[in-house]
């Protein structure tokens, strides 16, 4: 009954910003730790941010300082803003929830140079 629904991607130049959003259902989010993963064309998924229950953050190195994880647990959504997006961010992004062992449908991101 968890649904994760992304939603914000598009295509960006180098140096430019996106917002991707996660709208959750089944789950109350101030109850549980949400994470952000993106897989790139030919390469296996990674993990790139989590939001606790308590709203700490952790990020991926090659993300810290350009990325922020947050979440609006009236609304019960998630968002990944994307700051000084560089090609090499390009992937499907997904939402995540460990519990449920539930994904998102991905949200396509593309950095042009």
């Amino acid at each position: 009954q968890v649904q994760l629904a992304e939603s914000g991607g598009g295509l960006v130049q180098s140096g430019g910003s996106l917002r991707l959003s996660c709208a959750a259902s089944g789950i109350i989010l101030s109850r549980n730790h949400m994470h952000w993963y993106r897989q790139a064309p030919g390469k296996q998924r990674e993990w790139v941010a989590t939001i606790t229950s308590g709203g700490s953050t952790a990020y991926v190195d090659s993300v810290k300082g350009r990325f922020t994880i947050s979440k609006d647990n009236t609304k019960n959504t998630v968002h990944l803003q994307m700051n000084s997006l560089k090609p090499e961010d390009t992937a499907v992004y997904y939402c995540r929830h460990v519990q449920s062992d539930s994904w998102g449908q991905g949200t396509q991101v593309t950095v042009s140079s």
